[in-house]
């Protein structure tokens, strides 16, 4: 079984950036990260997002609020934050707190700094096949990961494993404008096994630890594993990777999908301080 390690495909996006950067002129894209308290996980992807953004010499400003911030006073400051010239991109960690109108915090975004594709206009736009909106970086760097190895997705059986917002549906979406054949499961699904065996590329967020061996895939599958889940004290996938022999081709958790992640989420933050420049 060949590793799809997603170092190799943030490589790639990274040249693609550097040619990105030289039509700027001299001009460093700013990303501000937007954060409510200092949940682990959030914290973790943050350093990542800022090392990224060192890595490609690009800016960052990380907005850090109070978990007791009330809706109110947090949406006039995220309006001041939208609003900023000098931020081209925005990544607000999510869930909020459940005393914040997530809502109406989302309709504030500007669908032209909301590089994670949360706003309502760029949901529309990748279920309706356009790319000139920002998909979910997760789900965007899933296709990343399979371009980058000459995976081909037109024709293919894809079974989609996971239903989120996050990942599942646009992910099905983006593998749809490809011309793959998709299939998106979930909890209810019936013979839900024989389903995901019947998948060339079998895309895994269902979000339970070491969920999926063999029984789920089918000989010489192409499997990518988006679970982050803590088993034993370790970081592992949804994937019970050491136990699968069918498959030919695997991302590893950790080093595979979230490695490419930060990558889009760079890539998304000059996209959009290139089309501020042709406004």
């Amino acid at each position: 079984m060949i590793l799809l390690y997603g170092a190799d495909t943030a490589e790639k996006i990274k040249e693609e950036i550097s040619g990105m950067l030289s039509e700027l002129k001299g001009y460093t894209p700013t990303l501000g990260i937007v954060r409510i308290g200092s949940n682990p996980s959030d914290i973790s992807y943050e350093k990542g997002a800022v090392k990224k953004m060192e890595s490609l010499s690009l800016n960052t400003k990380v907005f850090e609020f109070d978990e007791n911030i009330s809706s109110d006073d947090f949406i006039d400051e995220f309006k001041k934050i939208n609003e900023d010239d000098e931020i081209d991109g925005i990544l607000l960690f999510r869930p909020l707190p459940e005393h914040i109108d997530e809502k109406k915090v989302i309709e504030v975004l500007d669908e032209r700094k909301d590089l994670d594709g949360i706003s309502y206009k760029n949901i529309a736009k990748v279920f309706a096949g356009d790319e000139s909106g920002f998909a979910p970086c997760t789900a965007k760097a899933v296709i990343k990961i399979l371009e980058s190895n000459n995976i081909e997705l037109e024709g293919k059986n894809v079974v989609v494993l996971g239903r989120s917002m996050v990942i599942g549906k646009p992910v099905a979406m983006l593998a749809i404008q490809k011309n793959a054949t998709v299939t998106l499961c979930h909890s209810k699904t019936a013979d839900l096994k024989k389903v995901c065996k019947n998948a060339d590329i079998l895309i895994v967020a269902i979000g339970r630890a070491k969920m999926i061996n063999d029984d789920y895939i089918g000989e010489d599958a192409v499997v990518i594993d988006v679970g982050i889940n803590f088993f034993e004290g370790k970081l592992c996938g949804d994937v019970d990777l050491e136990n699968v022999k069918n498959a030919a081709m695997a991302t590893p958790v950790p080093k595979g999908v979230g490695a490419v992640t930060t990558s889009v989420l760079a890539q998304h933050l000059v996209i959009s301080a290139l089309k501020k420049r042709l406004y």
